[in-house]
């Protein structure tokens, strides 16, 4: 099970912050589309990009695709299960099947994938390059285009982001976060014209890029939100080009402040367990924010991507619907995930719990404690946000309800916690975690800064990250890289 604090390529001061990303969610058919008005140049070419994943099921996730009438012509750029992959079919040459050895599946990194052809090389291996986080891969696929052989990407076929089209239907969704896309018309550039390596933690990370764009190229910052190609759509391309795509089932919602440069905390897919299995009885989705249970049982509980063990921390939970179908917030014992069983995960002095149930009625557990839960609080109504402050520092829990906190409790005082702990009795790290016990009306969309939902007021933490429905209690952040290096 990975728990990676701060996450890949973002714990490091980059100099160049990347302030926005775009969502998608394979299960909305979420897409953005554009059509050139004239072919580029179709035998040299680059593309780069951040991104970070969200559901890993499914032999194929497309970041970039464009293709003709006939299915037979076709490029796709994305990932071929979890290696990175070029394939290109019946553009004028033998088919091209590159594919990385590397595979990436941290769904609390964000990865850097660059993808530079130019197959007028004379050798094979300079026709096309693969780069992740900077470093040329080693390759498992090496079916090279031949030389000067022109590929379906810089057609005046309609080119996707986000997807790929399969006989003339859309298919093979993207599902996670694409941050500072680029496409490059007539150059091939290396992973070094986006990106650098810091000198002090040797991460990779991203710098502003000054490059020549060509004719069809399009720089992706996903600064706005609107629906209308435009440069105040989703899809605005700010190189200058105007090269704007069209937005499909994408929403303002979906223009998230999780970048490479501001890593946030969501739910962990390779974090679920039932009874030791993994993603037993529920689904992730929304970028690994809403959490969807499948069965009525104790056996669906998922867990922050990133665990603390120092720090003040806030994070707001949605219930979408009445009682919530029973869920469970809270703390948990990264050491005592390995001892969860199928039954009763928030009981028992090996669960390591801190817990608010919010079904028909309140009710709390202590960490470690075998006792019943105590009455505390109240049922959360559908459409209601539960708040949860956790003080690593001093060792105390908060629970609150539509922005009154349980108990008279006041996180920023101290005072009336819902629980007490002794820090130190789990140096192993703790980590935000959450058990629905009842499939239906299950749905708890989980907000560490970087929501799903649509926010009414907006409230960011005294460091300015963060978007919150109710404001974090003083002294307490939102769970991202930046305030991690600072406090966790």
């Amino acid at each position: 099970m990975a728990f990676l604090i701060g996450g890949a390529n973002s714990a490091a001061d980059t100099g160049y912050d990347i302030d926005n990303s775009l969502r998608f969610n394979d299960d909305d058919t979420a897409y953005l589309s554009f059509t050139p008005a004239s072919a580029g140049n179709r035998n040299t070419w680059t593309w780069s990009g951040w991104a970070k994943r969200g559901n890993l099921t499914g032999s194929d996730q497309i970041f970039f695709d464009s293709r003709g009438a006939d299915n037979n012509y076709r490029t796709e750029l994305g990932f071929n299960g979890e290696a990175f992959r070029l394939m290109d079919a019946g553009s004028g040459g033998t088919g091209t099947n590159i594919k990385t050895n590397a595979v990436c599946r941290d769904v609390s990194a964000w990865y850097h994938f660059v993808c530079a052809v130019d197959t007028t090389q004379g050798t094979d291996t300079n026709r096309v390059k693969l780069y992740i986080n900077g470093s040329l891969q080693t390759l498992v696929n090496t079916d090279y285009p031949d030389q000067n052989q022109d590929l379906q990407i810089n057609t005046t076929d309609v080119h996707y982001l986000g997807v790929a089209a399969v006989s003339g239907n859309l298919t093979t969704y993207f599902d996670g976060y694409l941050a500072d896309v680029y496409f490059i018309d007539g150059t091939q550039y290396a992973a070094s014209d986006f990106g650098e390596t810091d000198e002090d933690s040797g991460i990779w990370k991203p710098k502003s890029a000054s490059v020549t764009f060509g004719t069809n190229g399009f720089f992706m910052e996903f600064k706005q939100t609107g629906t209308n190609q435009d440069s105040s759509g989703i899809g605005a391309d700010t190189s200058g080009n105007d090269n704007h795509f069209a937005v499909t089932n994408l929403a303002a919602t979906d223009q998230c402040t999780d970048t490479p440069t501001n890593n946030f905390a969501t739910w962990n897919p390779l974090g679920t367990l039932g009874g030791g299995v993994a993603n037993a009885g529920l689904t992730l989705a929304e970028g690994n924010t809403l959490f969807t249970p499948t069965t009525d049982d104790y056996s669906k509980t998922t867990t922050s991507t990133f665990a603390i063990t120092s720090g003040k921390w806030y994070a707001e939970f949605l219930c979408e619907t009445a009682a919530g179908g029973n869920p469970l917030f809270g703390l948990m014992s990264v050491e005592k995930i390995s001892t969860m069983q199928n039954t009763n995960n928030w009981q028992g002095t090996n669960k390591a719990y801190i817990s608010l149930i919010q079904g028909t009625d309140g009710y709390h557990k202590a960490f470690g404690s075998e006792d019943a839960p105590a009455a505390y609080g109240n049922a959360i109504g559908g459409g209601e946000i539960m708040m949860l402050a956790i003080d690593m520092d001093n060792g105390k829990i908060y629970f609150g309800e539509e922005g009154t906190w349980y108990n008279s409790g006041d996180p920023a005082n101290e005072t009336n916690p819902a629980s007490s702990f002794a820090v130190a009795t789990y140096p192993e790290n703790v980590i935000f975690g959450q058990t629905v016990l009842q499939a239906s009306g299950g749905y708890v969309s989980a907000n560490f800064g970087n929501p799903s939902f649509s926010i009414s007021s907006g409230n960011a933490d005294a460091n300015g990250y963060g978007n919150f429905e109710f404001a974090p209690p003083s002294g307490f952040y939102a769970l991202c890289t930046k305030n991690l290096a600072e406090y966790g």
